[in-house]
């Protein structure tokens, strides 16, 4: 045979023990070997390069003879940048000290023939706890550890203690950090963190800017409750009162500013409707709707503090961008289309049409476009006015701000509030049939009445709020968790680190808690936070003072909200349909140039879906289609045929190379097949017909109507190249074994490459327990690379 050329070279290493010029041994042929050997590849006999004991097993016999020297002084290690946290290898030295590693066979691991792992890295840990207080070691001559008896208070806790804790208390010992128990509980419970290091000197800031955002945000609870949720205009300010003081103990973002969302009042208002349709009660049962608004905020709460508990912060990734856009979209058209009817002074006329109040956005619309002849002038000059006024100074301020940051402080919304409520007063609109506030008071009234909101009495209710209390907790946990990303920041508290199940805990028992006080939903949001941020607001003490400044409102201000006319608060909530709408365009521009026109299909399904049926279903078609589309996407295995670049030694993914088929070459009688992702349940349904479809054409892009395209003999031998099979289950591993056991009954030979972790890894131990090992002839078929693996599928002699 010639000689190997040099990329064979580097792809073998030291893993032939036959100079390069040797003559192949001369012996049988088997069907497995192709005719005409590659270059890529060089036939050798089994026996001239492994014995019957396996690589594992020689790893620690290669002392004996010339090698490495087998000095073993303990040499120091000074941590630095590449030092391994924990500096235990596995498999390599004899652990003495933190800081102490005796090397026994580290340096040649390389060199072994057939090697089926990579070396071990930093990686590559053993994570076995090791307390240097309870193990006294006298030294390796003596091999007699002293072990001190565990005090009863670490036997316990050891047992409340995670594996992660376990590390995190092994990582802090060998680094000289000290180790508390508060330095746990300050993590879930950051109010520790910023009360301790909290200084006067952000008094200033945190007081003016809870003063701003109260000024802003106040009056529009009131809107929320009153016009959106159709519940007592006071409920809106309790989610001021509660929220942001319980996410102030318990959030990881300082500068979020919990409270109520227009799309989470619409849809307790949607749930307030249902009821009322199912003869629940009636539209003017006070009592009735308080309710309700507890009982939904109550189980929003509790849903996200159970998926808090359940480490479910992930979730925020299962709603797509385009969902989101698309259905908020539909929530500012159909508030904007509600609020037309209290701007236009026609509510006494929905009054006699009892359809139209709970209709969907094209009946009112199409009732609104029919009474328009009935409109109450004075009402809509009021609201026309108030809306004009917001939206200048909105505009105003945007651009201004850059150069004149201190127009952030101007409550214009508070502002339009105060004036219209005196001018009301003055000049008497109540009597002209511009309807007002009025008396804002509990449905109960009695101020902050704790009712519990599981109560037996009430599970007819809980049944019928149970979706829409889904809808609100999936809802605001994602617009929450958006606005902590954009807002989150070390400053200035740096022991406060963001975490999305910190966030579900956090938020959860905020709701819950308001739930208590029938207070409507409530979560983060970006608009109010950013005003907080900008105003001077740097710690979560700005959420305390907001919820003082609602309850010194709710305690003494009230009274003088009697004159407060109703088609400003529409005015007011008009102006954030406004805001939720005006990003709508960008987005379908951006995927109109992308030509996503899935994207854009999704969006406009849930936007006329909401509009022309409910929001509930709009929601509910979104939901459905974005899972779905998560399934198909997390079901679908990835596998990849690989081939090679002529002239190297690198394997690339063919589908990458089907316009110029030349630039890739396939070796002979072999199939390469790459596994890159982990194997479950959820992606092995597919495995199987995946992979024929790679024997039968070499891509998984054909149509399987194709006659086959690829010859039987070009699967002679299979070879998986599971690097990125970081782990597998029960599941998977099954489906890999009936896929194993299935090539060897048809005589094809079967290698995996590059199995990530070595034989102490997880995925090793499957492979060994269900027999895929003992199925393709033995450790040997276990190799560290691609070039390792085509070189024995030139083999001789069978193994």
């Amino acid at each position: 045979m010639p000689s190997r050329p040099s990329s064979l070279r580097s792809i073998a290493g030291p893993l032939n023990s036959n100079p390069p010029n040797a003559q192949a041994p001369t012996g049988p042929t088997h069907d497995h070997a192709p005719a005409h050997p590659s270059g890529l590849r060089q036939s050798y006999t089994v026996s001239s390069s492994y014995s019957s004991t396996s690589d594992f097993e020689r790893d620690g016999d290669e002392d004996s003879g010339a090698g490495p020297s087998n000095d073993h002084t303990v040499r120091s290690v000074t941590p630095n940048e590449r030092t391994g946290l924990l500096s235990q290898e596995r498999g390599h030295g004899t652990f003495t000290d933190a800081r102490t590693v005796s090397p026994s066979n580290a340096s040649h691991a390389d060199s072994l023939p057939g090697f089926p792992f990579d070396a071990p890295t930093d990686t590559d840990l053993d994570f076995s706890p090791y307390n240097s207080e309870s193990a006294n070691v006298e030294g390796p001559a003596s091999g007699k550890p002293k072990h001190k008896r565990k005090s009863w208070k670490r036997q316990i806790s050891s047992h409340i203690t995670t594996q992660k804790m376990h590390t995190s208390r092994d990582l802090a010992r060998r680094h000289g950090v000290k180790d508390t128990p508060g330095m746990y509980l300050s993590y879930y419970l950051p109010v520790l963190v910023w009360a301790r290091e909290y200084s006067w000197s952000y008094f200033k800031g945190d007081f003016i800017a809870a003063l701003t955002v109260a000024g802003m945000y106040v009056p529009m609870a009131l809107s929320l409750a009153d016009n959106l949720a159709h519940v007592p205009a006071i409920n809106g300010l309790y989610s001021f009162v509660w929220n942001p003081l319980i996410y102030a103990l318990l959030g990881s973002c300082p500068a979020l500013i919990v409270g109520p969302e227009a799309a989470g009042s619409l849809l307790v208002g949607a749930a307030v409707k249902s009821s009322v349709d199912l003869g629940r009660g009636g539209d003017e049962d006070r009592v009735l709707h308080a309710k309700i608004c507890g009982i939904v905020a109550g189980m929003a709460g509790a849903m996200v503090f159970a998926a808090g508990v359940a480490r479910l912060g992930f979730l925020d990734s299962v709603l797509s961008r385009p969902f989101l856009r698309g259905f908020i979209s539909a929530i500012g058209v159909v508030i904007a289309v509600d609020q037309l009817i209290p701007e236009l002074g026609l509510n006494h006329l929905v009054a006699k049409h009892p359809g139209i109040g709970h209709g969907s956005s094209v009946e009112k619309l199409r009732f609104i476009l029919g009474n328009l002849d009935k409109v109450h002038k004075l009402t809509a000059v009021v609201a026309g006015t108030s809306f004009v006024v917001i939206m200048v100074c909105r505009e105003i301020k945007r651009r201004m701000q850059p150069r004149y940051p201190g127009v952030a402080y101007v409550p214009d919304r508070f502002l339009v509030v105060v004036l219209t409520s005196f001018l009301a007063y003055w000049f008497q609109w109540d009597k002209k049939g511009v309807a007002v506030l009025g008396t804002v008071e509990a449905a109960s009234h009695q101020t902050f009445k704790f009712r519990w909101p599981f109560q037996p009495s009430n599970m007819q209710l809980i049944r019928d709020s149970m979706g829409t209390s889904f809808l609100i907790a999936l809802l605001g946990f994602f617009e929450s968790s958006v606005a902590a990303k954009s807002l989150s920041s070390s400053e200035p508290f740096a022991g406060i680190q963001l975490s999305a199940n910190r966030e579900l805990v956090a938020l959860g028992v905020a709701n819950f808690v308001g739930g208590c006080f029938m207070s409507l939903p409530a979560f983060g949001g970006y608009g109010r936070s950013k005003v907080n941020k900008a105003t001077g607001g740097k710690t979560p003490m700005s959420s305390i003072l907001l919820s003082l400044l609602t309850l010194f409102t709710i305690l003494f201000l009230l009274p003088y909200l009697y004159y407060l006319p109703k088609p400003v608060l529409s005015a007011l909530i008009s102006v954030v349909a406004w805001s939720l709408i005006e990003e709508c365009p960008h987005d379908i521009t951006f995927f109109l140039r992308l030509r996503a026109w899935p994207e854009l299909a999704l969006m406009a399904i849930i936007l006329l879906s909401t509009i022309f049926f409910s929001l509930t279903l709009g929601m509910a078609i979104g939901v459905g289609i974005s899972l779905l589309q998560v399934i198909r996407n997390a079901t679908r295995p990835r596998i990849q045929i690989l081939g090679r670049i002529p002239g190297t030694n690198r394997f690339e993914n063919a589908e990458f190379f089907t316009d110029s088929p030349d630039r890739l070459e396939f070796i002979e009688g072999c199939l390469i097949v790459k596994i890159p992702e982990p194997l479950t349940f959820a992606n092995t349904g597919e495995l199987k017909s995946r992979l024929r479809r790679l024997e039968r054409y070499g891509t998984n892009e054909a149509h399987p109507a194709l006659p086959r395209l690829r010859q039987e003999d070009s699967n002679k031998n299979i070879i998986f190249d599971v690097h990125g099979v970081t782990s597998m289950d029960g599941s998977g591993t099954q489906v890999l074994e009936e896929i194993v056991r299935g090539y060897r009954e048809r005589g094809v030979r079967v290698f995996f490459s590059r199995v990530p972790g070595g034989k102490d890894s997880e995925v090793w131990k499957m492979m060994k327990r269900s027999g895929i090992v003992d199925l393709v002839g033995g450790e040997g078929h276990f190799v560290s690379d691609v070039g390792e693996a085509l070189k024995m599928t030139e083999v001789e002699q069978e193994e």
